[in-house]
């Protein structure tokens, strides 16, 4: 029992690391130090030393069995009994290829090494007991337990637990983007206790235990807890964690103790090197090679039969038999496998050895091309595309699925306030809309530098410092900057630096995002708001009341300090602004802005200042609706400046009136602005906002637009200005980040005027709706019906959010007790210090403080689709690529956006699949299944699903009877139903009936789940692209991965094989790039196989005149040079170089891209017609000249020469033949391969006297020049072998019905008649085109009832009307038992709600009126709870 308590207990010490300061046990031995079993800080990322390289390399490249192979030849030649050749001189070629592998793998390892050393010397302060002070030392010489003293722009070290920082308030800045790309400040904080320190942190009075877990590789977790000599704990986590590789910014000093060091720091877990993929040619090419070893192994044996029945035809054994030493010969079955091993050995050039390093070259001058192609060169962002992965080029022409991310991949991820909804009354910020439906955005500095000199003269005096400054010509440094300068030292320059550029200062910083146009209606009330918020005190508090006053001051409050906003300014964009508690006015009071305006007789404009009566429009009519979350959890961290000016319909506004602006209008130049001093605004700089998500940026600048500005940040406080220039510091007591499964954030903070401690949340409007007070416990009946009035609008006005594209969150608070939040507090410490269950146990403590919360409103933001994508999307449809958007967004904004981008048709019958039971799911799925197989007329199709092409469409007279495209609505409950349930294979069987999916509400593992399903199951070439950390798994899940340098970081583009800047430039990567690298890839390594194989068989044709023996007539250094040289250089320019059709034509014609998905260019068919193609050509190339010279007494090697002539001449014309496209290039290569043959062959047998004895090819080429028999032999023999390929490419380009050789005829035209001639292909192509639309206008829906499944289509198509009949008839009975989720698909999308008007309801006049009632009463359940069907139990 002893026993197995200590295994328990030392298993358990297993999954902890324990780590005690150095301090107490310098000098001692390393024996004694509790520390020693951690890992030092030295790093090793090169492979080889100088004495393992050789052995080592070795054995790394025989992994590769080409390689292998050959070695195994090489070495088998080496015993006299079955060698054809000379050992040695068989052993050059692999040596060579051996060799130059070595070379580059020695030149990678060199770069890796010294890159090492110049880290491991990086020098460090670490603190000395013997010193009494920080001295420095390397950074190998860092050990875990020692003390680190860091400064502003040192990297950190190692991985360290900060003890100390300069900064009063215990926060260290860290840049992060040598890890994940991300350019924006994280903050770090000092471990609580040690927070407090007035003077200098002392090591050696640090007697504490840190206890935590082992070393793993998440960036962005770490839990553990502190010991302290009194036995009592404190909890730390990631908040704590500086990460070795990040850049101290905006810090003097910190000091931290080391926790991992060397390779166990998270960095270096996460630094796994390249991923090796292999792509679809090769993973074909190695089959062939098998059947290229089994033609191999077949004509061995047959020449090994061959020479054992020709031995037999001896009565006696030939003088070349020569015994043994004691006089007896072999026996015949041995002789003939001694025959055997030596035919491997003469006729190894079958399989070819130079392909591999051919392939490699080949694929670096594509990848060269691909670099340097303007077209997918970003000018805004200054990016172009980065090839990570260099093996996989020819993928990208063989795609037929497409996996993408919503937002940011198919969206700008600019998030622009639109809308907002307070207490029920909906904002529509019409002059928001007019602002945001400018055709462009003035984003350049030059531009808006246009646009402020042609402002009249108030509004430039307005304009605040920083655009002054820029009249001086210069533009402020970029931030981006620094995710793309590698880190060489540890100092970058704080100040403003200057450089021309059109990128804004920072991220997320253009115009049309930080620039609000206010609403008129909403500004009056924000003012009364404002000034009914400095009315309260201590002695009057704010009663909990649903006035629409208090409730506007607390939707603002909220949107100010509900976030992790850190503030800086323009002059200083690093240094946090800091603002010392205080709730008096900093600004000029109301009363003397009223006597100015007194003064300046504009009593007119002073009107706007009085206070008016709380009036909320009238109420309507509410409707239940979906009910589901944003897709915050996808944004990463993003730099946000508000600043700069803008310009809408209604006049000039400065939206960044933070410098002094009191009161500011909605629209129009104020005399308030025109009246306010130059010196105010120099005196407050421009304030920048750095945001963890580009959401959070959109409701910071919507609430500084309405003058409730955020000042400052820091961990136990945040200022906020109010319209009156009032500033309120609020105790910030506790934050609960933002988390994925949570999907909200919370701040408890002490209100300065009442004292009150009150929760502020922000979340995804499913969440937060559920987590709201029951209005039943209301104190009385009218204060019930109007909480249920504001829930029930609110959800409304969610629902037309999400119709109209927008990303929804909800905001509440909710007002604790004193006792009530130290209770809950003391549990948030328990949990905190806590390393067993701590995530669980911080999420218990998270959902006991967000409940009973009280609704303020809901906000919807807008994130506008990047130029190019309905073009792009439907040119890849057109392509035969299908599409399928995975997003963690809502059900409804992905719809209307799948509409926007033209994945989705009106006329499409669209079937939305919302249920987590999973019989429900598989009779929802059948029943589709039944309906779209009666559409088609088809059975279920038993074959392996390729591509995404529906079963054809038999063309039909009556327009009614076209079968209508289909598109898949899918949930993540949807979608764990399937995979639990065991319905993939139906879940794939319908997706092959439909043109797009939406899976909505994914989470990144179901991401690339589906990836790795489609993929597997389908056997089909698939292709994921994203921008953000969420997109990480399904890019490496696919076949090839894309990311996005967008606004998200560089996780994903680190991740990625291929980095692009725009989801436009998909189209000519994939159609033109993609086509052209898998042509000329395909068609060259079928090349490469017909050139050594038909090579070979001139060997194989003479065994049979030379007694199977494998003697050869072609002299051993000819066949070296032969492959080495002579047929080497022209298949690489043909790899590199050759366009079968030109960039024009396919992008063009879109449909050529399927010639690749199907593999036109190399696949088994092609094959085995290349190796007949080879067998036939050397027979000709064997056999002429033997018929020539039959019966003349000629030697071998003069005899061989003319065949060696003549196979060089034909394989080089068959590779003129395979070109398609002529350059200087192709012409000199060509030809210098010809005449380097006869320049090499003359030198070589002038000089080789004796080379090979006893036959020697002494001066053989010179006299076959001088014989007429051997050019007529070499001019009449290629004709006759190359007759068939050129009279079959004849009648292909003639009579040719391939899409490839119309293209190719097309492409020869003239221009004007090229043109001509596309669009009438397209005309006969496109039976019908795509509509223009932008956005649906009018998309009649069919609601059912439970909602579990829906669908639907426009009103001219018949066959779905048929459909909705027999789902109300199926469907209808369970409406009024079960409580299902209502989920329907885009309805009218008008903002104006008329009382009584069903927004969700059906839209058609039904045939079967119980159908048509069941599915009215379904519709028009009006709560905004979740369903039973959808809750999780």
């Amino acid at each position: 029992m002893k026993k197995e308590g200590r295994k328990r207990w030392k298993r358990k010490e297993d999954k902890k690391r324990v780590v005690v300061s150095n301090l107490p046990f310098e000098g001692w031995s390393h024996k004694e130090n509790p520390n020693r079993h951690h890992r030092g800080n030295q790093i090793k990322t090169s492979k080889y030393t100088v004495l393992s390289f050789v052995p080592k390399n070795i054995f790394e490249q025989l992994h590769r069995f080409a390689n292998l192979y050959f070695v195994g030849i090489a070495i088998l030649n080496f015993f006299p009994v079955v060698n054809a050749f000379q050992p040695e001189i068989n052993m050059i070629p692999v040596c060579v290829i051996l060799a130059v592998t070595a070379i580059k793998d020695a030149w990678e390892d060199l770069r890796r090494y010294k890159s090492d050393k110049v880290i491991n010397n990086r020098e460090c302060l670490i603190y000395s007991r013997k010193e009494q002070t920080y001295v420095q030392k390397c950074w190998k010489d860092v050990r875990v337990g020692d003390f680190i003293q860091m400064k502003c722009n040192e990297i950190v070290p190692a991985d360290i637990l900060l003890l100390f920082s300069s900064d009063p308030s215990g926060i260290c800045h860290l840049e992060t983007a040598s890890l994940d790309g991300e350019t924006n400040l994280k903050q770090r904080r000092v471990v609580k206790g040690f927070s407090q320190q007035e003077v200098q942190f002392e090591p050696e009075l640090f007697h504490n235990t840190i206890v935590c877990e082992k070393p793993n590789n998440h960036l962005n977790k770490f839990k553990g807890y502190m010991e302290h000599p009194d036995q009592t704990r404190t909890g730390v986590g990631c908040e704590s964690l500086l990460l070795r590789g990040c850049t101290i910014r905006n810090t003097e000093m910190a000091v931290g103790i080391v926790i991992y060091a060397g390779h166990e720091t998270k960095a270096m877990l996460n630094n796994s090197g390249p991923r090796y993929k292999r792509s679809k040619i090769e993973r074909r090419m190695n089959i062939d090679i098998f059947f290229c070893i089994g033609i191999l192994i077949l004509m061995c044996l047959i020449g090994a039969v061959g020479h054992s029945i020709w031995n037999g035809t001896f009565e006696e054994h030939p003088p070349f038999d020569v015994p043994d030493a004691n006089g007896s010969f072999l026996p015949r079955a041995l002789g003939g496998f001694y025959m055997f091993l030596t035919m491997i050995i003469l006729l190894q050039v079958l399989i070819p050895i130079s392909l591999y390093v051919s392939i490699e070259l080949v694929k670096l001058g594509q990848v060269f091309f691909l670099n340097n192609d303007l077209d997918l060169y970003d000018e805004e962002t200054d990016l172009s595309i980065q090839c990570r992965a260099l093996n996989i080029t020819e993928d990208l022409g063989q795609i037929q699925y497409i996996f993408s991310d919503k937002t940011g991949t198919l969206t700008e991820n600019k998030m622009v306030f639109r809308r907002c909804t307070i207490m029920g009354s909906e904002y529509s910020h019409q002059e928001n809309a007019k602002r945001l439906e400018t055709p462009k955005e003035l984003d350049s500095d030059g531009e808006e530098w246009t646009q402020y000199q042609c402002l009249s003269f108030p509004a430039r005096w307005a304009q605040d410092a920083a655009t002054r400054r820029s009249q001086k010509g210069a533009q402020p440094l970029r931030r981006s900057q620094s995710a793309r300068v590698p880190i060489q030292g540890h100092y970058r320059q704080r100040s403003m630096g200057y450089r021309e550029s059109s990128q804004p200062p920072v991220a997320f910083s253009s115009s049309i995002e930080k620039d609000v146009t206010p609403d008129k209606n909403l500004l009056t009330k924000v003012r009364d708001a404002a000034l009914w918020l400095e009315t309260l005190s201590d002695s009057r508090p704010a009663k909990a009341s649903l006035s629409t006053t208090s409730s506007i001051a607390d939707f603002f409050l909220a949107l100010t300090i509900c976030n992790s906003v850190m503030v800086s300014t323009t002059t200083e964009p690093r240094q946090r602004v800091t603002i010392k508690p205080s709730s008096k006015a900093l600004g000029t009071s109301l009363e003397k802005i009223q006597q100015l305006f007194q003064r300046l007789k504009l009593s007119s404009l002073s009107q706007s200042f009085s206070s008016t009566a709380p009036s909320d429009t009238d109420l309507r009519e509410s409707l239940g609706a979906n009910v589901a979350t944003t897709d915050s959890d996808e944004r990463d961290d993003a730099s946000v400046c508000s600043g700069g000016d803008s310009t809408d319909d209604g006049g000039y506004r400065s939206s960044m009136w933070d410098q002094g602006d009191i009161l500011g209008s909605g629209s129009g130049t104020s005399l308030e602005e025109a009246l306010e001093t130059p010196a105010a605004d120099l005196a407050r700089p421009e304030f920048c906002y750095e945001a963890e998500s580009p959401d959070e940026a959109a409701l910071v600048h919507a609430a500084h637009a309405y003058s409730f500005t955020l000042v400052s940040r820091t961990p136990e406080q945040v200022t906020v200005r109010l319209p009156q220039g009032t500033c309120l510091t609020f105790s910030l007591l506790c934050t609960l980040g933002f988390d994925s499964v949570r999907k909200r954030m919370s701040v408890v903070v002490r209100h300065p005027l009442t004292g009150e401690i009150i929760v502020y949340t922000k979340g995804a409007d499913s969440v937060i709706m559920d987590l709201l007070e029951d209005p039943a416990c209301a104190p009385d009946m009218n204060v019930e019906k109007k909480l249920r009035k504001i829930q029930a609008r609110t959800q409304k006005h969610l629902d037309l959010y999400a119709r109209d594209g927008l990303r929804t969150l909800c905001i509440a608070k909710k007002v604790l007790s004193e006792e009530d939040f130290q209770r809950w507090a003391s549990f948030r410490r328990e949990a905190e210090a806590s390393l067993d269950n701590r995530d669980e146990l911080l999420m218990e403590t998270a959902q006991h403080l967000e409940n009973q919360l009280t609704l303020l409103g809901a906000t919807g933001i807008e994130d506008r689709l990047q130029e190019g994508v309905p073009d792009t999307i439907a040119t890849l449809r057109e392509a035969g690529i299908q599409l399928w958007v995975l997003t963690g967004d809502k059900q409804e904004t992905a719809v209307n956006i799948a509409h926007s981008c033209r994945l989705l048709d009106q006329t499409d019958t669209v079937y939305t699949i919302n249920t987590e039971n999973q019989e429900t799911c598989e009779s929802i799925l059948n029943y589709a299944l039944e309906e779209l197989k009666q559409f088609h007329e088809l059975q279920k199709p038993d074959r392996k699903l390729f591509g995404f092409h529906l079963p054809s469409k038999t063309p039909s007279i009556t327009s009614e009877a076209v079968v209508p495209e289909a598109g898949l609505v899918i949930d993540g409950k949807t979608l764990n139903a399937i995979f639990q349930g065991k319905l993939e294979k139906k879940f794939l069987e319908l997706t092959q009936y439909c043109r797009s999916v939406l899976c909505c509400r994914s989470t990144p593992l179901q991401k690339s789940m589906i990836v790795k399903l489609v993929r597997d199951k389908l056997h089909v070439m698939t292709l994921s692209i994203g921008d953000g950390a969420n997109d990480v798994s399904m890019i490496q899940a696919a076949d090839i991965g894309i990311g996005i340098s967008g606004q998200e970081g560089m996780q994903a583009v680190m991740s990625s094989d291929f980095a692009i800047a725009r989801f436009k430039h998909l189209k000519k990567l994939l159609l033109v790039h993609g086509h052209w690298c898998y042509s000329r890839l395909a068609r060259m390594v079928v090349y490469y196989l017909y050139k050594n194989v038909c090579y070979v068989n001139l060997l194989f044709w003479y065994q049979f005149f030379c007694g199977f023996s494998g003697s050869t007539m072609i002299d051993y250094w000819q066949m070296i040079f032969f492959n080495l040289f002579f047929t080497s250089l022209p298949p690489l320019v043909f790899g590199v170089l050759d366009k079968d059709i030109s960039a024009e034509t396919l992008l063009a014609l879109p449909e050529l891209y399927k010639s690749g998905q199907n593999s036109e260019c190399y696949n088994l068919s092609t094959f085995w017609i290349s190796m007949a193609d080879a067998f036939y050509q050397s027979l000709i190339c064997f056999f002429i000249p033997y018929l020539t010279y039959k019966g003349s007494d000629i030697d071998v090697f003069t005899f061989g020469t003319p065949i060696n002539t003549i196979s060089l001449t034909t394989i080089l014309l068959h590779q003129a033949m395979e070109m398609k496209t002529w350059t200087i290039f192709h012409g000199v290569v060509l030809l210098g391969s010809f005449l380097m043959y006869f320049l090499v062959s003359l030198l070589y047998n002038a000089t080789c006297v004796t080379c090979n004895s006893p036959t020697n090819p002494y001066w053989v080429m010179e006299g076959q020049l001088s014989n007429p028999t051997f050019y007529l032999v070499c001019f009449l023999t290629p004709v006759v072998a190359l007759l068939p390929r050129y009279f079959f490419l004849s009648l292909q380009g003639t009579y040719g019905k391939s899409l490839i050789s119309k293209a190719q005829k097309i492409d020869k035209l003239p221009p004007d008649k090229r043109n001509l001639e596309i669009q009438s292909w397209r005309s006969r192509q496109r039976a019908a085109p795509v509509p223009e639309v932008a956005r649906p206008t009018h998309h009649p829906v069919s609601s059912i009832a439970g909602q579990d499944f829906s669908t639907s289509t426009s009103k001219s198509s018949n066959p779905p009307k048929r459909k909705h009949i027999e789902e109300s008839v199926l469907y209808g009975q369970r409406c009024g038992t079960e409580r299902m989720r209502d989920d329907s698909c885009s309805g009218d999308s008008s903002a104006q709600l008329s009382s009584g008007e069903h927004l969700l309801g059906p839209n058609r006049t039904m045939a079967n009126s119980r159908g048509q009632t069941d599915m009215s009463r379904c519709s028009k359940r009006g709560s905004h709870r979740r369903s039973q069907s959808s809750l999780t139990i």
